[in-house]
């Protein structure tokens, strides 16, 4: 059922764009048609009460790790589980219910299968969003935020899922398969994806042979889901793919480079950061040429991830997280800088001695972090250490440290993890104190540490999983793989000035799943969220 009008920009006064065309059955079905800056998401947006998340069953690594497969193709098919054997499920999109007023408030309410065991779900998009609104064809028919749009790195393949139809219930609506984006872009490994005014851009970690040189940027036609190619001008490339943002208004993408997809699926070696296997490299990109107006080295061992602009439009401001160096880095636009844009350290979360664990000392890994709509504060998760932080970020250069709440991570309960503080004293001096007791919320012991956040529009409740990547998770929270992870809520104290506490009232087990022991990843909320949208 499509929305009675197709309208450039907002809907003109007195039109309700979202208006079913015809039968009184389709009034179930979600039309949303985005928000015109994001104060407005955070205000008018209401409280969730659903949540989308990737569910991975089977550790489809293990393949690729034993074969050097390194992605693309027909891989999708011939999954294994955590035991060797053949998959006998596919990964699945999860629906969950964060309503407390409802009588299956914090439970998986729908699971849909993807095509074939294999994907490793991870990342998720829309195929239209906020940004829409600007876009000279205007809303979509059906409004925005019709249809999710979620890669499967290992597979290749990309899913596009109806949750307008039935929000409560999606439906998948058709797949563009790693051979058409192979054969058409020379990609592989789809990671981000963002909704752009005018298309689909999926950043892929790796051309058609695995090698990351040949990453790159799809384009995709949300409506009909034809493949245009790639994004970027022919001869532009980087070292990595993985994360990426974009800006209209200062004619800016910026990208970050995770690492070789070959090494990835074999777990962490540390020598492979000091033979170039990992990423260390910012690049800017101009958006309306689609090629690279300059790169900035954040050092050997740095290893950036996730990037944010601010979502006020107007301010040229950003940060990327460094995973490995346990750095914030904030880049801001520069004239007198040769890429256009300079950078520096905001904070450094150090790492600790430990003794027990890979290496004598262990890094935070800040595996992602989420910025509230209205710009005040910044979100991070330390998948190692296991807390979450919250910092105020009014002042961009000087991000102030106002909450904190531990989820897991391996510095908790040594008799479990093998792990321990070789100085205490020393690591809390830095503000690392681990509870002596393990994460346990509705009887439901958490396993793995805090990964990925999203925070709901108004910024009052910060999600929270704890898969990172499957063969991460192996390496370093067995039990994890073994036993599934969980889905939590972290309460944020926004009144007082910040404070974050764990809601004793919220736990999603994966572990109890039907098909088995589950990784939850990436997560979305219906109509946008704070790092979904961009307004441009």
């Amino acid at each position: 059922m499509a929305c009675a009008h197709a309208v450039a920009g907002p809907p003109p006064a007195g039109v309700d764009a979202c208006k079913p065309v015809a039968a009184p059955a389709a009034a179930s079905r979600a039309c949303h048609t985005g928000y015109d800056s994001p104060l407005a998401a955070a205000t008018a947006g209401g409280r969730e009460t659903l949540l989308y998340v990737p569910a991975v069953l089977h550790r489809e690594h293990k393949r690729h790790a034993a074969s050097g497969d390194d992605g693309g193709g027909d891989q999708g098919t011939t999954g294994v589980n955590g035991d060797g054997g053949k998959a006998a499920h596919p990964d699945y999109l999860a629906t969950v219910d964060v309503d407390p007023d409802s009588p299956t408030y914090a439970t998986v309410i729908h699971r849909l299968p993807m095509l074939a065991p294999g994907d490793e779900l991870h990342h998720m998009g829309w195929s239209s969003c906020s940004s829409c609104r600007s876009s000279s064809k205007g809303i979509p028919p059906g409004g925005t935020h019709t249809t999710l749009v979620a890669g499967g790195v290992l597979s290749g393949d990309i899913h596009f899922i109806d949750v307008a139809a039935n929000p409560r219930a999606p439906a998948l609506a058709g797949t563009v398969t790693a051979a058409e984006i192979a054969s058409s872009a020379g990609l592989s490994w789809p990671h981000t994806s963002h909704c752009t005014p005018d298309a689909v851009v999926v950043s892929c970690m790796a051309g058609v042979d695995g090698d990351p040189a040949g990453n790159g940027f799809l384009s995709i036609d949300p409506a009909t889901r034809r493949v245009l190619g790639r994004w970027e001008a022919p001869g532009e490339g980087t070292p990595h793919g993985y994360d990426f943002w974009y800006q209209p208004r200062h004619d800016v993408m910026v990208s970050s480079g995770w690492g070789t997809p070959s090494q990835l699926v074999r777990g962490f070696n540390p020598a492979h950061v000091a033979t170039g296997g990992y990423g260390r490299t910012l690049t800017f990109w101009s958006w309306s040429r689609r090629v690279i107006t300059g790169s900035v080295d954040l050092g050997a061992g740095s290893v950036p991830l996730e990037v944010r602009f601010l979502h006020n439009p107007d301010e040229p401001v950003g940060y990327v997280a460094c995973a490995l160096s346990g750095e914030l880095v904030r880049f801001v636009k520069d004239p007198s800088a040769a890429a256009g844009w300079s950078t520096s350290v905001v904070l450094t979360i150090p790492s600790v001695a430990v003794t027990g664990w890979l290496l004598p000392s262990m890094p935070a890994l800040i595996t992602d972090f989420v910025i509230s709509l209205d710009d005040r504060y910044l979100f991070l998760a330390c998948w190692l250490h296991g807390d979450v932080r919250q910092y105020d970020i009014r002042d961009t250069a000087h991000p102030r440290l106002v909450g904190q709440v531990y989820i897991g991570g391996l510095l908790s309960v040594p008799k479990d993890t093998g792990v321990t503080l070789a100085d205490a004293a020393a690591a809390a001096a830095d503000g690392i104190v681990p509870p002596a007791t393990p994460t346990v919320v509705g009887g439901v012991r958490v396993r793995g540490g805090a990964q990925m956040v999203q925070l709901s529009r108004d910024g009052r409740r910060l999600y929270v999983s704890t898969s990172l990547f499957s063969a991460w998770d192996a390496q370093f929270y067995p039990d994890l793989v073994a036993r599934g992870g969980q889905l939590l809520r972290v309460d944020v104290d926004v009144d007082a000035g910040g404070g974050l506490s764990l809601a004793e009232d919220f736990v999603v087990d994966f572990g109890a799943e039907p098909w088995g022991p589950a990784l939850a990843h990436e997560m979305r909320l219906p109509g946008g969220d704070c790092t979904s949208d961009i307004w441009t």
